[in-house]
């Protein structure tokens, strides 16, 4: 296989040059919005960093998980999850302007708060402005360098004499990577969202946002597979059988995310106490029980429903589109968990909360495509994986021919 056909060069490029236009427009349009309005401008940046900084966890999770495991699904995602995980070194960029609005979004930062809440004065030990910035330099130092060793052994398994001593690596680094960027990513989203009610708490919570952003990343990842399937070298292992294992793939996590905030919901409603039940009551009224109910159509029912088929788990358009529709329903979900932090009495939309995801996502798409279309877009080092593809591809053309 050659490097990147030179097609596929040409669709990541206005990938890149639109998104990055996209990114610093919105960029400048909330320059202007943290003139007019500093505490909506925070709210807005943390909705949008937090969506994508968990699309770039999950990339990376999805990575280790098939570094552990290997897979025919893995192998032709691989590099679209190597250059999702490789945008964290600028999403801890990103993250700097919410180190300069932790005031405006944490009551546990302001000492005159803190002074008359008794919850607050316990929970300090752990929820203090020094301790957080150290946990912040941690995770990214922590994700950043399993990324970094992550794509350096892969790339370096594709050249050498015997790829099997990077896979045992890989493999070791998968098994270790998982355990410390599941925790990481689990306290992160305490620090980062759950902490925005530090009254309220669940065990369960930084399992469910985790699990969505991997739910998220995979989705995404298979969109770009569709999006990119008539190209060389794709248009030459991909097959119908292939999309039909990436379908019930993103059926499964699906399943599990729902898993998850089902579980949440069904306990928190049996604990029936005061302070479990308050952060569902906040959702679940006036309009947010709309926005909730959204989520539960479009982030289960519907693709649930859609993708216990077949026929449509092996159509590359209709998946691409299914996998769109998750993403962009991932994104509600974010919406839901975020924003009625600030306005609990009922559904509330600002032009930044649009404008600040658009932003950072242009950013975070045009580094994405950087990053893929720096390498072959598919690993090199697996030949069994284009020969069992290749074999499965000639089988369904056969097939179509007979018929």
């Amino acid at each position: 296989m050659s490097n990147q056909a030179p097609a596929v060069v040409s669709r990541l490029n206005n990938v890149q040059t639109v998104s990055l236009i996209i990114g610093l427009g919105g960029l400048i349009l909330l320059g202007y919005g943290v003139a007019i309005d500093r505490s909506q401008f925070f709210q807005a940046y943390l909705l949008g960093f937090i969506f994508w900084i968990g699309i770039s966890l999950g990339c990376l999770t999805l990575v280790l998980l098939h570094d552990l495991s290997g897979g025919m699904w893995g192998a032709l995602l691989l590099r679209f999850g190597e250059a999702g995980m490789s945008t964290l070194p600028i999403m801890a960029i990103l993250f700097i302007p919410l180190l300069i609005g932790l005031g405006d979004l944490y009551i546990w930062t302001r000492p005159d708060q803190v002074a008359r809440d008794a919850a607050l004065q316990q929970q300090s030990v752990y929820l203090n402005v020094p301790f957080f910035l150290a946990r912040v330099v941690f995770y990214f130092l922590a994700w950043i360098i399993t990324a970094y060793w992550l794509r350096r052994w892969s790339l370096k398994r594709d050249l050498a004499q015997d790829p099997l001593t990077y896979t045992a690596r890989l493999r070791r680094l998968g098994a270790g990577g998982l355990v410390l960027v599941g925790l990481t990513s689990s306290f992160a989203m305490i620090d980062w969202v759950m902490s925005l009610e530090p009254h309220w708490y669940s065990t369960l919570y930084p399992a469910m946002v985790v699990m969505g952003s991997v739910l998220g990343a995979f989705a995404l990842l298979v969109f770009f597979a569709a999006l990119l399937r008539n190209y060389e070298p794709l248009a030459t292992v991909i097959s119908r059988g292939l999309f039909n294992d990436l379908g019930s793939l993103l059926l499964m996590f699906v399943i599990l995310w729902t898993y998850f905030a089902f579980s949440q919901f069904m306990l928190t409603y049996a604990g029936d106490t005061n302070q479990e039940i308050t952060w569902y009551v906040e959702r679940l009224a006036d309009g947010w029980i709309w926005v909730g109910w959204a989520v539960a159509f479009f982030d289960f029912f519907l693709p649930f429903f859609l993708l216990i088929f077949r026929d449509i788990k092996r159509n590359a358009k209709i998946l691409g589109a299914i996998a769109l529709l998750l993403v962009l329903a991932q994104f509600l979900n974010t919406y839901w968990l975020i924003v009625p932090s600030f306005y609990p009495t009922g559904f509330y939309l600002q032009w930044m909360y649009i404008v600040a995801p658009i932003a950072l996502g242009g950013i975070w798409l045009a580094v994405f495509a950087w990053n893929l279309k720096g390498q072959s877009i598919l690993p090199q080092h697996d030949r069994r994986f284009f020969q069992l593809a290749e074999a499965q591809r000639a089988r369904e053309q056969a097939a179509e021919h007979a018929a």
